[in-house]
């Protein structure tokens, strides 16, 4: 009588643990499961699903329409060129700024004054309240402009027109006045960081111009955007209105969008681990009922409790994912039937 109740105890724990086991192995990937997709709900709002290339990234097959994370210093392949002035800068967008040197109408209360400075555009000088002596020209002779290079890459992406003008900051490019063509030679000067008509350029006069370059410095990014076959775009569909970001220096992920929930990690480890305990659960159970060793059947039944589950979660999610889960849950459940059918018990 104590060896039966024994063995009821031994059969009963290992019930309870085979029992365990199956469902350790279910949960872990149901957990692994609602980590992907939370993070691809989430993904979704910024373009659409990430992957992280990180550094040297080259273009890849299946890639495509995936929103990346890579990190480098763009190349300017084809330095941009100011037509005008001859001058060309290895940067990926140049920009000329031209004020002149007019009348500004300045207000303190009732009290009113003039006074000549640099300004960047026309200042209408017949709305002044004492126009006399204090009239502006009419218009620029020559207008700011902003030059793009027509390739610029990073690794073996190419940016897109909107990601070029989108790459941050700024410093001052000093121009060459060697490079001037002959019909600006003979008006413009060397001056600082400028190009200037002032005969002194230490006190302009009324109608002066000057011209000066801004240039966006070549540094290492952290940028996101869609992959393109070669080419890095905005996803203009995005939900945030944006649809790409980028950042100076090497930034995660999880950094630029703090809206992302951490995504699981070692997902194929957690997978394998969750089929070998569901796996080893069943095997425990089988053992107690059939009273013989079918680690087959066992694989098989693992397989299906598994299969099922996650395939079930990933319904309406990823397509080709839950197209595994189904084949993986069809195939034990194949086996489990064929075995139970035709084998003694």
């Amino acid at each position: 009588m104590d060896w039966f109740r024994g063995a009821i105890s031994r059969g009963l724990l290992i019930n309870i643990v085979g029992a365990l086991l199956v469902l350790a192995g279910v949960g872990l990937e149901a957990m692994t499961a609602r980590g992907l997709l939370n993070f691809r709900e989430a993904s979704s709002r910024h373009g659409g699903e990430f992957i992280d290339l990180g550094r040297n990234a080259r273009p890849q097959g299946g890639e495509h329409g995936y929103m990346a994370r890579l990190v480098g210093t763009p190349k300017v392949i084809e330095a941009p060129h100011d037509p005008d002035f001859n001058q060309r800068a290895d940067t990926p967008v140049l920009v000329r700024h031209v004020e002149m040197f007019q009348w500004r109408e300045i207000r303190i209360g009732d009290s009113v004054h003039y006074e000549l400075d640099w300004v960047d555009h026309p200042i209408d000088s017949s709305r002044f309240s004492e126009p006399a002596g204090h009239v502006n020209p009419q218009q620029f002779p020559l207008v700011g402009e902003r030059y793009r290079s027509s390739l610029v890459q990073l690794d073996g992406f190419k940016l897109s027109p909107l990601l070029i003008d989108a790459l941050p900051g700024s410093v001052t490019m000093t121009p060459d006045p060697k490079q001037l063509p002959a019909n600006l030679a003979a008006s413009f000067s060397a001056y600082q960081d400028y190009l200037v008509t002032s005969a002194d350029p230490g006190d302009p006069r009324l109608g002066d111009l000057r011209v000066s370059w801004i240039e966006v410095p070549v540094q290492q990014m952290t940028i996101v955007s869609r992959i393109n076959g070669d080419q890095l775009v905005a996803a203009s569909e995005a939900a945030d209105g944006k649809g790409y970001e980028m950042q100076v220096g090497d930034v995660s992920l999880l950094d630029i969008f703090p809206d992302l929930p951490v995504p699981p990690s070692f997902v194929l480890a957690n997978r394998v681990i969750a089929l070998a305990l569901a796996a080893f659960g069943a095997y425990l159970l089988i053992s107690v009922h059939r009273k013989r060793r079918e680690p087959l059947l066992a694989i098989a039944l693992g397989a299906l409790a598994v299969g099922i589950v996650a395939s079930a979660l990933w319904l309406g999610g990823d397509a080709m994912v839950m197209c595994g889960w189904l084949l993986v849950a069809g195939l034990g459940a194949a086996y489990a039937v064929w075995r139970l059918r035709l084998q003694p018990r």
